[in-house]
């Protein structure tokens, strides 16, 4: 369940961000800006779902995954291919989540 809030929770912010972008960065209409921010909210609100009981692990954790998230958008979407120093440094990224969330603990 914690894999699927974290990339429901990504898929808000990075799609939040990217309707933003796209109001002021490239012309587009204002009510996509409100859209964004909704789901930027939403994202907000998703993050609080995790089990985890720490909010600095969970967020820090969640950003490993936002990297992996944001390549692959930017690849389907502004069909920006990836290069390997890309993927070598999600991997890298993806590692450190996985460490910092079920690493054993006393």
């Amino acid at each position: 369940m914690a894999i699927v809030l974290f990339l429901a929770a990504g898929l808000a912010e990075i799609g939040g961000g990217y309707l933003i972008w796209q109001t002021l960065r490239e012309g587009k209409p204002f009510y996509l800006s409100v859209l964004g921010g909704l789901f930027l909210c939403l994202y907000g609100i998703i993050a609080t779902f995790q089990s985890f009981s720490s909010f600095g692990r969970v967020y820090a954790a969640y950003g490993g995954i936002f990297i992996i998230l944001s390549l692959l958008w930017g690849w389907g979407v502004d069909r920006k291919t990836p290069d390997v120093y890309d993927w070598a440094g999600a991997l890298i990224c993806l590692g450190g989540v996985s460490l910092m969330l079920w690493g054993p603990r006393n």
